[in-house]
């Protein structure tokens, strides 16, 4: 290019001093100037380049990430562990032995109350929990493992609206008793309140005592029940506390660890069958949620590797 230039720069050249040949000569600043140029070009173009490439490995890694996080909102859920848990619930005739005995055991803590305490003139009350203490929902939790799902609100709604779980054994009987000797039952349930209408026909339906919007305590602020207790305790003398989960009875246990609920319970032993009475549920609670330290967004890989650390053996 600069040696086909016209006439007029070699013109300008010799005006200007510098030594003229045949062909066009450029001053040096001009060379020098379309040098850096063409680098500067260059160096643009690289990091362009290197952007470009960037901006598609960010694209890919989120690529990545979303398609793992829809695999796993996808893939089956791995609750095949809790399979033997509950046909414990549904199939052995232990786990009906012991719902049987514990509220023999309560209606024999309830009489007993009723007989030396006869000058208390307060109105007595006995609150029971409603899931796995007076109704049986094994039914839903074994829909989950045959349907490889997790538990989510949606479905558990669904279910408690079907208004189909059974009575666990000896609850009629035993509330019954209670109600009949002017105990009032009060349920006190973390159900919510879209699970109303179903939990109502559930229990009505089962034949259950007293059952109505003022003993029908749902969640509505907070999961923790230490507060409805204690407003039925405002007007009654709570003698039986009923329940599958240690947070049934008092707030000590609510969100403690696996080692500081066993030491709650060990202070607290002399409740045990005397005011405290506990049913039997190994399918789900606090008590597993204390191994996944209550983080609720722990994968199944993650689930089972806690599940296994705490296992003890010799």
């Amino acid at each position: 290019m600069l040696g086909s230039s016209p006439p007029a720069p070699e013109r300008h050249c010799r005006s200007s001093g510098f030594r003229s040949t045949s062909r066009a000569v450029f001053p040096a600043f001009i060379l020098t100037s379309e040098s850096e140029n063409e680098q500067s070009r260059d160096m643009k173009g690289t990091i362009v380049l290197r952007c470009h490439l960037s901006l598609i490995l960010i694209l890919l890694a989120g690529a990545a990430v979303a398609g793992q996080t829809a695999a796993r909102a996808t893939a089956p859920a791995d609750n095949e562990y809790a399979a033997g848990a509950i046909l414990w619930m549904q199939s052995s005739g232990e786990a009906r032995a012991l719902a049987y005995q514990a509220y023999q055991l309560a209606r024999l803590m309830l009489d007993r109350d009723l007989r030396l305490n006869r000058r208390d003139r307060r109105r007595r009350a006995v609150v029971v929990d409603i899931d796995e203490t007076v109704l049986d929902n094994s039914r839903y939790q074994a829909s989950l493992v045959l349907n490889g799902q997790k538990y989510d609100a949606q479905t558990w709604t669904a279910w408690c609206n079907r208004a189909e779980a059974a009575a666990v054994p000896g609850a009629v009987d035993f509330l019954k008793h209670a109600a009949a000797r002017r105990v009032r039952v009060f349920y006190v349930t973390n159900r919510r309140p879209a699970e109303k209408a179903g939990t109502l026909a559930n229990l009505k339906r089962l034949g259950f005592p007293d059952v109505s919007d003022e003993t029908l305590l749902l969640q509505t602020d907070g999961a923790s029940k230490e507060p409805r207790r204690r407003k039925i305790a405002e007007r009654f003398r709570i003698v039986l506390l009923i329940g599958d989960n240690l947070n049934d009875f008092t707030d000590v246990f609510e969100r403690q660890s696996v080692a500081s609920r066993s030491a709650a319970v060990d202070r607290l032993r002399a409740q045990f069958g005397t005011r405290f009475i506990v049913l039997p549920n190994p399918m789900y609670g606090d008590w597993e949620n204390a191994i996944y330290d209550y983080n609720f967004r722990l994968t199944d890989e993650e689930k089972a590797a806690k599940r296994k650390k705490l296992l003890r053996g010799y």
